[in-house]
């Protein structure tokens, strides 16, 4: 009547009562959607200086962003998963930043382009942002004044690794720690 079924739990078995061969139908679907995140970049530019030529030439022929698979432009918050800072911040734009970081949905990631996004630049005054990981998380810096594009297309390439890897952006960082700190004080 019954004794010890060799084959494995997930269905019949395969060549020799081995794995099912079919096994690839049951892998988990997150390394997929990574796979997909990073082929499928879609950008909101937050431009506002003298970067913006650097970063239009990325997107020209001779080094094409298209295969990277970022080329077009969002014009809405709400369409967008990489939200690229160009240029110079001061106070006053920090708030309609952090907004439009607010508007854009997750999984979300930020690049800093050029070294006054990232920490000032040579303005260091009263009105200019340091960094604007002052004002919105921040996942990707990319030094010079203006970057190369070669520094941009590895910048994009470090995010799509990022990404690829599965890692978690710095604002779902930041939400998963205050989730875990009001868990452990209420």
């Amino acid at each position: 009547m019954g004794g010890v079924d060799d084959r494995s739990a997930g269905g019949p078995a395969g060549p020799g009562g081995g794995a099912p061969p079919f096994g690839w139908l049951t892998t988990k679907a997150d390394p997929l959607f990574a796979w997909a995140r990073k082929w499928s970049l879609f950008q909101y530019d937050f431009v506002t200086a003298c970067c913006a030529m650097e970063f239009m030439s990325t997107m020209c022929a001779h080094w094409d962003m298209a295969r990277f698979g970022a080329e077009i432009p969002r014009w809405s918050p709400r369409q967008a998963d990489v939200l690229w800072v160009v240029g110079t911040i001061v106070h006053r734009q920090g708030p309609p930043l952090k907004r439009i970081y607010d508007q854009m949905c997750e999984p979300k990631w930020v690049v800093a382009f050029g070294t006054c996004a990232s920490v000032g630049g040579f303005y260091d005054n009263y009105s200019t942002v340091q960094g604007i990981d002052k004002i919105i998380p921040c996942d990707i810096y990319i030094p010079g004044c203006p970057p190369r594009p070669e520094q941009v297309l590895d910048g994009l390439m470090l995010l799509q690794e990022k990404i690829g890897r599965g890692e978690l952006s710095r604002w779902q960082e930041e939400q998963q720690k205050k989730a875990a700190a009001a868990k452990l004080a209420g």
